[in-house]
């Protein structure tokens, strides 16, 4: 550590950033503890970290820690010479002094009265009184002998350079001794990370299913890259560093004791005061930070509220309501900041005064042990003093390591136990029985079975069931009826709870998994490919197979000609998951890849469902072909794929309730029956209705239902829910335009969220923002920053100053009059107390005016660009780089970042500043020359401790770079691990990820050379300095004749500044992040949104029609510029009509409504408005007559009547109005019913309501903005039928007198519209009333006949 002279100025400065050490880890650990409370237990001891290590490491690090504590004691041994070197100066110093008194002189080495002076003392005669009274004192004097002083011994600047020989021995054995002790531990800890590393992912990977069910691979992601990172924080550097610090505290406190106890003792005694003061503030800015992070979360969430529903946001015009919603909830954590700057000020300012008031009394009583009592030489009480104050900043710095130890035995306590544990199913194990021949009976014995993460939901209840070899069976069923969960148990991913499951009558459990496995090919409903060439995809199926055999699993799979025809053919790189492959090509690759396998038994789950009609009948093709002579097991939900099996299964509630063939099974008219008569009859019935136009049409409607009702929305649900899932997964080429409906439709669809996690967004490169333009948005607070500006400036001339007053306490031990020495001492131990009661006021006012301005900055900042963000065009918020994910998070992030440029840092700026200046000036005023010399120094002192920071950064990020690598084999393991263990390659990927892990070994064995030796240079610079300095000064005091006093204070002063230098360098990444984040928040604000919101330029006219033209419109959405949606779409409503789109999903139904809305513009053609070209109207003026209700309302987190209320945020609304609204909605009746009424709070997106509840809310929330035109979006299909017809009455009345366009896929709620057009592809195709287009018996005729859904 840093030499005494340092100590001296910076004892103050150490221990005020020793507390900020300490408070900013264990405030962000109390803070992540208040966010997760199950905090793992701490249940590994600190020696247990080490349970890996061979007998090299343990060498490494014992041989580490020798050196650590040879290391520690260097500091204290330092003292000890110091004690002498300053003994040796006030020698030198009284003998000058003695001498200068011209009635003495130098005899045979002592000092003794000049003969002459002696004998004439009787002739003087008195001038005045005062000469008499001084004759009278001298004469006292010289009666009494001198006590014999020696003189003319000492030769100071022989003695110098011994000392200086000292240092520069110390100073070398110091470099290597730093150099060993870092680089011994460092390259033990790497060798035992790379070792946890291997066994915790190798271990993982073992893991039965089960497991991975109830941990997230997220989780295991964090702990794989974290928290090993922790243990390795816990076992490398910190231990060595820990053991140094702790051993300089011994050592020191060792000195103080044996060279002086008592005033050890009275040291020790004052610092408690600083003790609590640390932790005292410790606390409170553990608690305030942990108050304002509740704070911003608050704020957090409704800005991530506010845009994830950001369509419905700039539907109703509610932007500004948003950004006062947010600043209001922003004021509370700009409270608890300022309080935060204040306290912060208060106790560092605290801390300052006492450690003024403790030097203050150990000089003080130190002095007078020194003069009064003769028990101490001074050299004896600098050793003591700092001995105590190095001990103290030792330990304090000590205890920052047992940080690290604790977050350490932490993370280990998890990674261990899994290293640990003992799977249940082990994939890896070599143990169970290969049969020899495989015939492929497959047999459930009353299976009951739940998964181990819903221990309280049955999902097999006693199931029964035979599959015969070489038969094809389907298992059909609703969704969640125990279908894909039996073949789960077939492949072992799990063991059933209770009965078994058999292959030719042995029971799996005592079969090798591995060959059982070997056995199976399976294909997915959501086939899963590895980031790698078609070719590698297909060899994942059986090792080592021939190119011959991969060409004819394609041929087999259907899959070998769209192969041959892309550009690379078997090479090509299908994308990370698959993704650049449309989601036929992934299932034809994943048949091909079970297919090389030569399977005996092949699942497939649902393996069609996710296709579209032509691609389907391709891959089902391939099926049919690959079935023959194996024994087959299909699950799926479309009658084509079912009819042609062998034996079909119907499922429900976990069990087998019917078998039989297909005619068979219609006949029972069970679930099977059930189940086509939903695909079939259904519509027919529907078809019906529409020819007949019948009374009877209620009746027939509700008798087909009764039979289905609950069954087909669980169906429609789980078909609804696997395809999304299928969507939020990769949106592959295929169904792209569904993805595109999607993705806008219900404003953030499970594909943003998918999005958030898989696609961290790739950082634009933005030029850093000039600082000037980010104070611009801080002038408002000047003179807060003056203030504070002035209150650093005085903290920064503090350490300067120190040091002038502990030279000046050396220089008084060489006054010989007692009584002048006594009274300097005095007055100089007052001026420390004065200083510390001055910094105490100036520290505070520096911390409470920097934090008063820079947390107003941050809100300033976050409210301007919550606002510019809402001002956005929608088109926007499409970019996944804009998901609501990473938006909030760049509000929390870049915003209180930007404070590194501004606020507390320009306190710290101009604090280093006026510290190097004050010591600078004063340092030359005193000797120049001896000044210009350290400053050579100067620039080592500052340069080590900020090259050991950027080494240290510069590893981590090579570290993260090197590890990311193997992060990504890591991540695409865990994520498909089902898909792994089904093709019993666990072993590949746990190889591919070892051996990724060489590169950062390597990496860290370099990192602990250099680091090792910038450590070591870091350590000895300061003694090379001192003992440069102390040699030159001493040349000086004996050439020169300058005052020794002065040779204290010029080092000191300068060294002090060095490290206030050193200081000022480590806020640079700060300022640098602050700038950076700045940029990008400039780019926000700078951004011109295509579409503004905010402006009111643009058309507006009175007599508002809603009358609507589309003409000859083309559109694409920006996020996918390649796929057309809207083709030329021409369609006109005259006001008051309704028209009504249908058409599949993907041909641009939804897409033209957010035209209308101008959440979009058209990039060909026009919309008109009245006449009006829509990309000219206003927009708040358009979107004010725009009512709409979509599929998925989105409800904000507040009461009922606020969120009818936003359906007008132009104006006050009166709750007259709003039950008015909710009257015609058919909802005011069941509002009164609820215990709150009006003021029921609907939940986060308002999941405390039912769906037709929520419909019915933004129904009345559509109204109470009285628009012209009213747009519904499939506004009924999610709802059952009894909500459906309450809502449809609510839509029907809302309709009247308005020009209303209606979306939607079920016939009832079409036929009665004015006009229907039906789109495909982007236009139209005919359009007409109900009659007409039956009469045309066109695409409408039969899309109502046939019964296809429309949809």
């Amino acid at each position: 550590k840093i030499a005494i002279e340092v100590e001296l100025g910076n004892v103050g400065k150490k221990l005020n950033h020793d507390i900020f050490d300490q408070i900013h880890p264990c405030q962000y650990c109390t803070i992540l503890n208040q966010g997760n409370d199950e905090q793992p237990a701490i249940r590994v001891g600190f020696f247990q970290l080490f349970r890996f290590a061979t007998c090299k490491d343990v060498l490494m690090m014992v041989l580490g820690s020798v050196c650590a504590v040879l290391h520690g004691s260097a500091q204290p041994l330092m003292l000890l010479v110091f004690g002498l070197l300053t003994d040796t100066f006030i020698e030198y110093d009284i003998e000058l002094n003695e001498l200068s008194d011209d009635r003495k002189e130098c005899v045979n080495n002592t000092i003794q009265w000049k003969k002459n002076y002696t004998e004439g003392i009787g002739l003087m005669t008195p001038l005045n009184q005062s000469d008499w009274s001084f004759m009278n004192n001298s004469t006292w004097e010289m009666l009494t002998p001198l006590e014999g002083r020696p003189c003319g011994l000492l030769d100071i600047e022989y003695e110098m350079t011994l000392f200086a020989f000292y240092y520069v021995g110390i100073g070398a054995a110091v470099f290597l001794l730093g150099y060993f002790q870092i680089s011994l531990w460092v390259t033990a800890a790497a060798r035992q990370i790379q070792l946890v590393r291997k066994l915790y992912f190798s271990r993982v990977m073992r893991m039965e299913i089960g497991w991975f069910d109830c941990t997230s691979v997220g989780e295991l992601n964090t702990r794989m890259s974290d928290d090993i990172n922790k243990i390795n924080d816990a076992i490398a550097d910190q231990v060595a560093i820990f053991l140094q610090r702790f051993t300089t505290f011994v050592c020191g406190f060792c000195i103080g004791f044996v060279k002086g106890w008592k005033l050890t003792l009275v040291i020790v005694a004052a610092s408690p005061m600083i003790g609590v003061g640390a932790g005292l503030m410790a606390l409170f800015v553990a608690k305030l930070t942990g108050m304002e992070l509740q704070a911003y979360a608050k704020a957090g969430a409704v800005a991530d509220e506010v845009l994830t529903s950001i369509r419905t946001v700039a539907a109703f015009g509610g932007e500004k309501k948003e950004v006062q919603r947010y600043d209001r909830n922003l004021i509370s954590a700009q409270r608890w900041g300022i309080r935060k700057g204040l306290i912060i000020g208060f106790f560092t300012g605290y801390m300052w005064l006492i450690i003024f008031l403790c030097y203050g009394l150990a000089f003080w009583y130190g002095s007078s042990l020194v003069v009064n009592t003769g028990e101490y030489t001074p050299g004896t009480l600098l050793q003591v003093f700092f001995g105590v104050l190095i001990a103290a900043m030792n330990l304090g710095q000590a205890s920052s390591c047992l940080e690290a130890f604790a977050a350490g035995r932490g993370a280990a306590t998890l990674i261990f136990e899994t290293i640990e544990r003992e799977p249940e199913i082990d994939c890896l194990s070599e143990a169970g029985y290969k049969l020899d021949r495989v015939k492929g009976d497959i047999e459930f014995h009353n299976v009951t079975f739940f998964y181990p993460s819903r221990p309280d939901v049955k999902i097999l209840d006693q199931l029964s069931v035979a599959v015969k070899s070489g038969e094809t069976t389907a298992f059909v069923g609703p969704s969640g009826a125990g279908k894909s969960t039996a073949i789960q148990l077939i492949q072992r991913f799990y063991d059933p709870k209770e009965g078994m499951v058999t292959l030719d009558g042995h029971d799996i459990r005592g079969l090798n998994i591995q060959w059982l496995r070997s056995l199976i090919g399976i294909v997915e409903q959501e086939p899963v490919l590895f980031a790698t060439t078609i070719a590698e995809n297909l060899r994942y199926g059986r090792p080592n197979v021939s190119m011959e055999d991969i060409v004819s699993a394609a041929k087999e799979a259907n899959a070998y000609n769209f192969i041959m025809d892309l550009p690379q053919q078997f090479d090509t790189l299908v994308g990370e998951g698959g993704g650049q492959m449309s989601g036929g090509q992934k299932q034809r690759i994943a048949i091909a890849r079970a297919l090389v396998r030569k399977p005996r038994i092949l699942l497939l789950d649902m393996a069609t469902s996710a296709l579209d009609n032509e691609s389907e009948a391709i891959v089902q093709e391939a099926l049919d072909n690959v079935r023959k002579g194996r024994t087959t097991i299909s699950i799926a939900h479309r009658l084509s794929t079912i009819k042609n099996a062998d034996v079909i299964v119907g499922f429900e509630h976990g069990r087998a309730v019917e078998k039989g063939k297909h005619n068979e099974l219609l006949e029972r008219k069970g679930v099977y029956f059930t189940l086509v008569t939903l695909q079939s009859q259904g519509d027919k019935a529907l078809n019906e209705k529409a020819r007949q136009m019948a009374d009877n049409e209620e009746e027939q409607e509700r008798l087909n239902l009764s039979r289905a009702g609950s069954y087909r929305a669980s169906l429609r649900a789980s078909v609804r829910q696997r395809s999304r899932s299928q969507l939020s997964n990769l949106m592959p080429e295929s169904f792209a335009p569904i993805a595109i409906e999607r993705g806008p439709r219900d404003a953030v669809s499970q594909a943003d969220k998918s999005e958030v996690c898989n696609a961290i967004p790739e950082e634009e490169i933005v030029e850093p923002a000039p600082v000037g333009r980010i104070l611009k948005y801080n002038i408002p607070e000047w003179p807060y920053m003056l203030f504070g500006s002035f209150g650093a400036a005085i903290n920064g001339g503090v350490n300067p100053v120190y040091s002038l007053l502990f030279s000046q306490i050396l220089a008084t031990f060489s006054v010989t009059d007692p009584v002048a020495q006594r009274k300097e001492i005095d007055s100089i131990c007052l001026f420390f107390v004065m200083v510390g009661v001055v910094s105490f006021f100036t520290q505070m006012l520096q911390g409470y005016a920097f934090s008063k301005s820079g947390e107003l900055l941050t809100r300033r900042l976050r409210r301007l660009g919550f606002h510019a963000m809402l001002g956005q065009e929608i088109g926007w918020f499409d970019d996944h780089r804009n998901s609501p994910g990473a938006l909030t998070t760049r509000l929390a992030t870049d915003a209180s970042q930007v404070q590194g440029a501004t606020g507390s840092q320009i306190g710290m700026i101009v604090n280093s500043l006026t510290n190097i200046g004050v010591a600078v000036l004063m340092s030359f005023y005193f000797s120049w020359k001896l000044t210009l010399l350290i400053l050579c120094f100067l620039p080592f002192i500052a340069l080590s401790g900020g090259f050991q920071a950027k080494m240290l950064t510069g590893f981590a990020k090579q570290d993260k770079e090197a590890m990311e690598v193997a992060g990504r084999i890591s991540g695409e393991a865990l994520n498909n691990i089902r898909t792994i263990a089904g093709l019993g390659k666990e072993k590949i990927f746990v190889d591919m990820y070892e051996a990724q892990l060489d590169g950062p070994y390597q990496a860290a064995l370099k990192k602990a050379k250099v680091y090792g030796a910038c450590y070591g240079f870091a350590q000895c610079v300061i003694f090379l300095t001192n003992s440069a300095s102390y040699r030159f000064g001493g040349y000086l005091v004996q050439q020169e004749g300058l005052h020794f006093s002065l040779v204290f204070r010029v080092i000191s002063a300068i060294v002090t500044s060095g490290t206030a230098l050193g200081k000022a360098s480590s806020y640079t990444p700060d300022y640098a992040k602050a700038k950076i984040s700045a940029a990008r928040f400039f780019q926000l604000l700078d951004r011109v949104p295509q579409i503004s919101v905010y402006s009111d330029t643009g058309d507006k006219w009175d007599n508002f029609q809603g009358n609507i033209e589309f003409i000859d419109c083309k559109f694409t959405y920006p996020t996918r510029p390649d796929i057309q949606v809207l083709n030329g779409l021409n369609v006109s409503v005259k006001p008051g009509q309704t028209l009504a789109f249908v058409g599949s999903s993907g041909c641009g139904k939804s897409t033209s409504v957010q035209l209308l809305e101008r959440f979009y513009d058209p990039d060909h053609g026009r919309v008109l408005i009245d006449g009006h070209d829509s990309t000219g109207v206003s927009v708040p003026f358009l979107r004010s007559k725009i009512g709409i209700v979509s599929q998925e309302p989105i409800l904000f987190d507040c009461s009922i009547e606020e969120n009818i209320k936003y359906g007008d945020n132009s104006r006050e609304i009166s709750m007259n109005e709003v039950i008015s609204a909710a009257k015609k909605a058919q909802l005011h009746d069941f509002v009164m019913s609820l215990p709150e009424k009006y003021d029921t709070n609907v939940g986060a997106q308002g999941s405390q309501l039912s769906r037709g509840q929520k419909q019915r809310i933004a129904i009345a929330r559509a109204i109470i903005r009285d628009p012209k035109i009213l747009l519904l979006d499939e506004a009924t299909s999610a709802l059952d039928t009894e909500s459906e017809k309450t809502v449809q009455e609510a839509l029907d009345k809302a309709r009247e007198g308005r020009t209303c366009i209606v979306i939607a896929h079920r016939l009832s709620t079409i036929q009665n519209s004015d006009i229907i057009a039906v789109m495909s592809r982007g236009f139209v195709i005919e359009k007409g009333p109900h009659d007409q287009l039956m009469a045309l018996k066109g695409a409408y005729y039969k899309l109502v006949t046939t019964g296809a859904p429309i949809s």
